[in-house]
């Protein structure tokens, strides 16, 4: 069931992909305690204040995005975001622009309302979409709208502040219709053209609303492509996101093409001619175009004027603050260097549709990688530095994240498929594994018709599975992302057998340690930020809580359960004969767990209480060394058959000779025997995507967590004479907070 999965197990996860980066990074204080956005943008605007006020001292150091001079902080002001004129030699008047944003718990009170403040302290007014809202009622993430009086040369601050919001009404999409507003989409395959028009469907009345407001109107739209004699393609459908902007009569079309009803037969891989006409004019055309089954491509144009020249820079302190991102290292110095090395690897060829963009095609494939982590290396480098690039890359990236054949469409719901609806489903089990008591009806997928026509060359997995579209969503508040963080996320739970997972709990308890990481960061993410109106939401939260229960259930709470702190089931400890771990996997998933705390699950501020341990002990138990702390295996048993060491300084004995072992812990000996510096770790410290690189977000979850013993590993930790220059690649350049 796992023979895919489990060779690329035994791979060496650093080869000759590795390629060492030099430099070093300081950890960032943390000093984020604020209980009000007031404090906490106030921390922001000093940061800000102190950095203007220091010159670079590296060459070409491109500034972080923490150093505009400050602005009046009122007391109603929450946090800010800058309006970038990527024009800068025209100026630019009416300049609309929607972005989406989250907040801290209690920042945004229920009922409260939403205004925008510029630097010369006039005011924009904005329309504010609430999409999900904290226990206690506040705003936790809203699609916000505006429209800019002017965009100059200059980079524009607009405060958020509490106050009035944009008056007015919302529009109908007959607005648009009576503007001359058109969009189709049209599919040409052996001769016969299928269509689907969004403002036929618009006309129709049959749209659901994104957006509502005097600013912005959005409205949703879908069809199964159709000829001419209203005969529907089984399997190509389009969908429509109508962003209208009345003020300037202007509409972004958000287009998408579907290859993924779950229960349709015959799926495979579907080729033809695509076109894409918006205001009757052809703005995209593919001749022979491969789609894949179950997969989906989008594309971005505008009506009634070019695309505003505007990038929205967010503030990546708040949004850190806000803990719906991890704590990433914000004293790193990217230089124009780092930022323009990802500009060379976004070529045209990879962002085609159904190509993978910065992302491996190929997911099981091992080796030191950029898209591995709680945030890929790109958008971890959009976060601190919000370069424009690299917003086009991380969005871009997550567009992609389509080409995937990890896309089920349920047509009773609309939406992606869930396990409460079909808790049987699976992609990995047998179809005799999913006929569903309770209906009497088997939930397997069907299977393609012939030999080759589901193949593709992209593979995913669950173990290697990027973060695409956690973040795109967060800050632009696309429902395309959205979509793809739920499509993601519910292929997560159901891909695997469904005894095994417990049917609709999802348990995630099965697969490789790495896979169990990477699948709870999907489905956390996707618990903590889907709207409160999608049905969805709870089918999440739900799934979460089983996960984090089965943990606690045989780990935290479970008295027979291994001191290390490490997990011990199931794949866990397959390596040097079955007596070993590997301990990146492991922290791969205690950083996952502490992600999850972090975004307020608190089954998950147990486990991490527990799980700190493993990677705790590795730099300070007594009997041990933090040297060779991040090692790639790690003996934990004597047999098959026998306990889990109880102590640190056994797993070390038995993990090193007698040689070594009588060596002084970090010292000259030690370094000459293990071919290191003096202070240097195993596992290519040097390098952005090495071992001690991977244990650096656990350890910094654990430092948080794991009271004096925690801090005091990250001391150890940070000591090393030998650190990698993150801002290569900033995916695990996570910091106590």
């Amino acid at each position: 069931m796992h023979t895919l999965l489990f060779r690329s197990l035994t791979a060496a996860f650093c080869g000759a992909a590795l390629v060492a980066c030099g430099g070093s990074s300081t950890p960032l204080d943390g000093q984020q305690t604020a209980t009000d956005g007031t404090r906490l943008l106030a921390s922001v605007y000093s940061s800000r204040a102190a950095a203007a006020t220091t010159p670079a001292t590296t060459p070409g150091t491109v500034a972080p995005t923490t150093t505009l001079a400050p602005a009046v902080v009122s007391t109603s002001t929450i946090t800010d975001i800058r309006l970038e004129n990527t024009t800068p030699a025209v100026a630019q008047s009416n300049v609309p622009f929607t972005f989406g944003q989250v907040f801290a718990a209690g920042h945004l009170p229920a009922g409260t309302t939403l205004s925008g403040r510029l630097d010369d302290g006039s005011t924009v007014p904005l329309q504010l979409d609430i999409k999900a809202t904290h226990p206690d009622g506040s705003v936790r993430h809203a699609v916000v709208s505006g429209i800019a009086p002017s965009l100059k040369s200059a980079t524009q601050t607009l405060s958020l502040v509490q106050g009035s919001a944009a008056t007015g009404a919302e529009v109908s999409p007959s607005v648009a219709i009576n503007s001359g507003f058109t969009a189709s989409v049209n599919a040409t395959i052996n001769g016969v053209r299928y269509t689907a028009s969004a403002d036929a469907l618009l006309k129709s009345g049959k749209f659901t609303k994104w957006l509502s407001g005097p600013v912005a109107n959005e409205w949703h739209v879908s069809a199964p492509l159709t000829t001419s004699a209203g005969v529907a393609h089984p399997h190509l459908a389009a969908r429509f996101a109508i962003r209208w902007y009345d003020r300037t009569k202007q509409a972004r079309v958000d287009v998408t093409v579907e290859n993924n009803w779950a229960y349709e037969e015959a799926p495979g891989t579907m080729t033809y001619d695509a076109q894409v006409l918006v205001g009757g004019k052809a703005v995209y055309t593919q001749a022979g175009l491969q789609h894949y089954h179950h997969a989906r491509w989008r594309k971005l144009f505008w009506y009634g004027g070019a695309e505003p020249a505007v990038h929205v820079k967010h503030n990546t302190k708040y949004l850190i603050g806000t803990q719906a991102v991890p704590n990433y290292d914000q004293t790193i110095a990217f230089t124009e260097s780092h930022l323009a090395s990802w500009q060379t690897r976004w070529t045209a060829a990879k962002t085609a549709p159904m190509n993978t963009g910065l992302a491996v095609p190929y997911m099981p494939g091992t080796g030191g990688r950029n898209d591995l982590g709680l945030m890929p290396g790109w958008t971890a480098t959009y976060l601190l530095t919000m370069d424009k690039r690299l917003k086009a890359m991380t969005l871009g990236s997550a567009d992609l994240a389509g080409s995937w054949s990890s896309h089920y469409r349920d047509r009773n719901t609309g939406q992606p498929i869930s396990l409460m609806d079909y808790p049987y489903m699976t992609i990995l089990g047998q179809s005799t594994d999913t006929r569903n008591p309770a209906t009497g009806k088997y939930e397997a997928f069907p299977k393609c018709p012939a030999s080759g026509v589901c193949k593709t060359p992209n593979t995913h997995d669950t173990s290697h599975q990027p973060a695409f579209a956690y973040f795109p969503y967060l800050v632009t508040g696309d429902h395309y992302y959205l979509e793809e963080l739920q499509f993601w996320a519910m292929y997560s739970a159901f891909s695997s057998n469904p005894g095994y997972r417990k049917q609709a709990k999802g348990l995630v308890q099965s697969d490789q340690v790495r896979g169990q990481a990477w699948s709870l960061r999907t489905l956390s993410e996707a618990a903590y930020i889907t709207p409160d109106k999608d049905r969805l939401k709870s089918h999440f939260a739900s799934i979460v809580k089983s996960n984090l229960d089965w943990y606690n259930t045989n780990y935290t709470n479970n008295t027979a359960a291994n001191p290390l702190g490490a997990l011990a089931h199931g794949y866990a400890i397959v390596y040097q004969d079955g007596l070993g771990v590997g301990p990146w996997q492991d922290d791969f998933f205690t950083s996952a767990v502490g992600h999850a705390a972090e975004l307020g699950f608190a089954e998950a501020k147990s486990l991490l209480a527990w799980k700190s341990k493993f990677p705790i002990q590795r730099m300070t138990a007594s009997g041990a060394c933090w040297v060779d702390g991040a090692q790639y295996s790690m003996k934990i048993r004597d047999s098959k058959t026998s306990a889990v060491y109880a102590t640190m300084a056994q797993v070390y004995k038995a993990n090193h000779t007698a040689e070594l072992l009588a060596m002084p812990c970090g010292g000259t000996q030690m370094a000459t025997a293990l071919k290191l510096k003096l202070g240097e770790m195993t596992g290519y410290s040097s390098n952005v995507t090495g071992y001690p690189s991977n244990m650096q977000p656990a350890l910094a979850y654990a430092a948080n967590a794991g009271g004096t013993a925690g801090a005091n590993a990250w001391k150890v930790f940070m000591a090393r004479s030998v650190k990698p220059n993150y801002a290569a690649s900033p995916q695990f350049a996570i910091v106590p907070r």
